[in-house]
């Protein structure tokens, strides 16, 4: 990974998403249909670490996790990178250095690869030097990834993280117990 911030851009979205805080989030289902990816996909990135939840993480059968909005952009990242063809290995290291980096606005930020690596370009310059070093085949501009996750999460529900959550019992036990009860 090459570059550093140089400065941070200001917002170039006010209010991401309406109604949209720390504790409000996506579950699984509605994450794979804005990334564009299966729910096994999810699951395997979920649970190796690549993307983990930062709303609410699965605590057992019956449990949903809850992604934020940042969550969901670095899932699109992830999508965009792995079908350009890079490793899953340099993906890994581009999404710990974009959270390492601690731009609270990510807009500003284009990710360059060569296919083999990637860089994290702070700057027009920064990714000129790239491309006339022959180093940058292609490029994801995050702030072009951040509208179009913004608009289709803007259709899709939201879930506070206090809603879903099970007590005691899992959700198929609960269906099954008020179907026993209504017979």
């Amino acid at each position: 990974m090459v570059a550093q911030a140089h400065g941070t851009q200001g917002m170039l979205f006010g209010n991401v998403l309406e109604g949209l805080d720390d504790t409000t989030g996506f579950r699984g289902p509605v994450a794979c249909r804005a990334v564009g990816i299966t729910y096994r996909q999810l699951d395997y990135w979920s649970r190796s670490g690549l993307v983990e939840p930062s709303i609410r993480d699965a605590r057992g059968s019956g449990s949903q996790r809850l992604y934020s909005f940042r969550d969901i952009l670095v899932l699109k990242i992830v999508k965009r990178l792995l079908d350009s063809g890079v490793s899953l290995q340099q993906i890994r290291i581009a999404i710990e250095e974009l959270a390492n980096l601690g731009v609270d606005d990510l807009t500003g930020v284009t990710l360059m690869s060569d296919g083999a690596s990637v860089y994290l370009c702070t700057s027009a310059d920064e990714v000129i030097d790239l491309v006339q070093g022959g180093q940058g085949v292609f490029g994801i501009a995050i702030g072009r990834v951040w509208s179009e996750v913004e608009g289709t999460l803007a259709e899709l529900p939201l879930e506070h993280a206090t809603e879903g959550v099970q007590t005691g019992a899992d959700e198929l036990a609960a269906r099954r117990r008020a179907k026993r009860d209504a017979s």
